[in-house]
């Protein structure tokens, strides 16, 4: 195998890969990637057999060939050339070398069939989404997946679609049992894409395979791929596609945790919000992060209080015409809410101490937030 091809398409070929491969060597063959030269292009295999991602970049010279090297340690040798061509050649007992004038690498690999059999597609059933609705939607629920490994079906987004009319309703859904996001967007879809292959019961795609999605869209305007075939989701972009293991388990049923009737509503800017409990949640208690919101008239007071720090307190001017109320909450879930906003106010709703508080922006009702109280 002879590989040569330009340093900036390589990079960009081996970024893409950094953070699949497997870091934590349950299986050591997981840190390698799997490069393969055929027909014109360089293409790339890596996956931690949850997260699976290939790639391609034309090459300007090349002889047919497979190996499998360090994804980390090629990607830094490149990352640290000169801009230009780059060659790349096979050699005996599978060391690759990597040489660009006059300097020259020789890596450690691995013959190409040590590596895992990488996961494939047949599927025809693609839904063109909007990239950036769906990022949107990744960043408006990401924060609230569980890490609580005894609960799997908590570990991901909940993506299910609404119907199937002209303008299509889909909705993610995360909980970690102490707070709850919940985002629906519409997308237009045409006749075929109407009829395309979803679970009727909706899917559960894991917090890893999300960050990779949101990485995959930051840079991307305009539409992308997606498909649902047997026990994995494929994105498709360009010529990166992505193929993720969904989580096998049944999504509680998010409906019940949404209170239905909650008769206080406080209006506030989120900016002002923002800054007041990032101020006053620095004297609270550094595990729980928990704060006090007190509401009289037009004013809500914000209080903390940690025995071994100190206490704090702000008020601010809102808009509220209700009773008086006094409830607690974890400042870490709301400042999470608060940063998923684009919106310049925020609609507060309250009911009593005991009851969970609703969060929305003020111009978007299609995105609601549910955090748990914390004992005061």
């Amino acid at each position: 195998m002879l590989i040569e091809v330009e340093k900036k398409d390589l990079l960009s070929l081996l970024g893409k890969t950094q953070n699949i491969v497997e870091k934590r060597n349950t299986m050591p063959v997981l840190i390698n990637v799997l490069l393969e030269a055929k027909d014109g292009v360089l293409k790339v295999f890596a996956t931690d057999l949850e997260v699976s991602l290939t790639d391609q970049v034309p090459t300007l010279k090349e002889k047919p060939g497979k190996v499998a090297v360090s994804a980390k340690s090629l990607f830094e040798i490149v990352k640290e050339l000169d801009d230009g061509p780059v060659t790349l050649t096979k050699r005996d007992n599978n060391w690759l070398e990597i040489k660009q004038r006059k300097s020259v690498f020789n890596l450690v690999g691995i013959a190409a069939d040590e590596y895992p059999v990488f996961p494939s597609y047949a599927t025809k059933d693609f839904m063109t989404i909007n990239a950036t609705v769906f990022a949107g939607m990744i960043e408006k629920t990401i924060y609230s997946v569980s890490n609580d490994e005894t609960r799997y079906y908590l570990n991901g987004v909940y993506f299910e679609r609404i119907n199937k009319d002209a303008v299509s309703t889909f909705r993610m859904v995360a909980t970690d049992g102490f707070r709850l996001s919940i985002v629906d967007r519409e997308m237009k879809l045409s006749e075929t894409q109407r009829q395309a292959a979803f679970p009727a019961t909706g899917v559960i795609i894991p917090r890893k395979g999300l960050f990779e999605i949101r990485k995959m869209l930051e840079t991307v305007d305009g539409e992308f791929d997606l498909a649902v075939e047997g026990s994995q989701l494929v994105v498709r972009r360009g010529s990166t596609v992505l193929m993720i293991r969904l989580i096998e388990g049944k999504f509680p049923s998010y409906q019940q945790f949404i209170p239905q009737t909650v008769p206080n509503r406080v209006q506030v800017p989120r900016d002002v919000l923002l800054s007041c409990l990032k101020r006053v949640s620095l004297l609270s208690n550094q595990k729980y992060k928990g704060i006090t919101l007190a509401l009289t008239g037009g004013r809500m007071e914000i209080t903390s209080n940690n025995p071994e720090l100190g206490d704090a307190k702000e008020e601010i001017e809102v808009d509220y015409k209700g009773g008086d109320i006094k409830i607690g909450f974890n400042a870490r879930y709301m400042l999470d809410v608060l940063n998923s906003f684009d919106d310049e106010g925020v609609d507060l709703h309250l009911n009593d101490q005991l009851s969970p508080g609703l969060m929305r922006p003020q111009h978007d009702q299609a995105y609601t937030c549910v955090v748990m109280p914390m004992r005061i």
